[in-house]
């Protein structure tokens, strides 16, 4: 007898992506086009000026994606050939990559429960070859920035954040990315702020190391077209900057839909036995998390998994269910003992703007009945 189920819940929602705003971005994208305007126009220009000022800081340089925000960053803070970065494990590989192709040596480090990076572990790790420590803010959460700081001050390095899932995150007030030389954000479909295709962004006040991040980005050409450095065919797309700068009008009720739904999850989730949690929306005053994902850890997590499939819920396990040290062709060294019991229980819930109340009960409705 084939199974019926009475709801059908996407991971994400990437065809509401389009359709929530269709009328507006197709007008968008005809004015655009219709105008030629393809390439380092007006609508980069307006939308690089509208991050900035949503961020509070001196300048927003639109790119191609967020590992080229990543590279160009590290290439700020003079890191290359023969230095070594602290990153943690708990990431995407684009993090670790991104040094890797500066001539840099990623150097793992170990997460916290929340996901965030471990400052004792890079106590471990770092040497005399360490240029940089580059914090991940995961998840929409940004690390204890104080315990960064005050590591990198100790000895010596340089701040790089990747702060590719963390738009709109705050701690202590102040927004992710804005801490260190340079922070980078992604703006791939399912992320908070996200285009129809890749997309990225650094964020920095040196008005120096700005001119040079926009000459990096567009083959090393200065704004009289004159090459002045080697650099990359890196920029945003002009028609991809359009669309994200009408959502960024709109974005804060993005963030405000997202914590409430998390809200739902925390305080339905709380008592379960075999689950940990992130922390809620109002767990910590120093933060504001923007929740670009629910990563839970759960006992028994593979047939959970399965439970909520067989239920029409979609789930994932980031970065394919591995940490970077996991990846073992790529024979990195550090320090990582909790991410490595963690990669065996982290898995993410559904977390998007066209989720309602409803949805996130019945998703714990079924996690509730399969712990039970």
């Amino acid at each position: 007898m084939e199974l019926i189920v009475s709801k059908q819940i996407p991971f994400f929602n990437y065809p509401a992506m389009f359709n929530d705003h269709k009328q507006e971005y197709m007008q968008i994208l005809e004015d655009v086009m219709s105008r030629g305007a393809f390439i380092m126009q007006k609508e980069l220009i307006n939308f690089e000026a509208d991050l900035a000022s949503y961020l509070g800081v001196g300048h927003a340089i639109g790119v191609a994606d967020g590992t080229i925000a990543l590279k160009i960053s590290l290439i700020l803070a003079g890191v290359g050939d023969g230095d070594e970065v602290i990153v943690p494990s708990h990431t995407f590989i684009a993090t670790a990559s991104a040094v890797n192709q500066i001539g840099a040596t990623p150097i793992l480090c170990d997460c916290l429960p929340d996901s965030m990076i471990d400052i004792e572990s890079a106590k471990k790790v770092v040497t005399s070859k360490t240029k940089a420590i580059m914090p991940v803010q995961l998840n929409g959460r940004t690390a204890e920035m104080d315990d960064v700081i005050a590591f990198a001050n100790e000895h010596g390095l340089k701040i790089v954040e990747d702060s590719c899932q963390a738009l709109g995150s705050k701690y202590k007030g102040r927004f992710a990315g804005t801490f260190g030389v340079a922070g980078s954000f992604s703006f791939y479909p399912a992320k908070t702020l996200g285009c129809f295709g890749d997309g990225g962004a650094l964020v920095l006040d040196d008005a120096d190391n700005a001119a040079r991040a926009r000459m990096l980005r567009d083959h090393g050409r200065d704004a009289d077209g004159v090459v002045r450095c080697f650099g990359i065919n890196g920029r945003l797309d002009n028609m991809q900057a359009a669309i994200l700068a009408a959502k960024l009008k709109r974005y804060d009720s993005n963030l405000e839909k997202r914590r409430m739904l998390a809200n739902i999850y925390n305080d339905r989730l709380a008592d379960i036995e075999g689950l940990i949690l992130p922390p809620g929306p109002n767990a910590d005053n120093s933060r504001y998390d923007i929740f670009q994902n629910y990563e839970i850890q759960a006992d028994n997590r593979d047939a959970l998994r399965s439970a909520l499939a067989e239920a029409g819920i979609g789930t994932i396990l980031q970065w394919g269910g591995s940490m970077i040290h996991q990846f073992a062709e790529l024979q990195l060294r550090g320090h990582t003992p909790y991410a490595e019991e963690m990669s065996k229980r982290f898995m993410l819930l559904p977390m998007h703007p066209w989720l309602e109340a409803d949805d996130i009960n019945y998703i714990c409705d079924e996690i509730a009945a399969f712990y039970e």
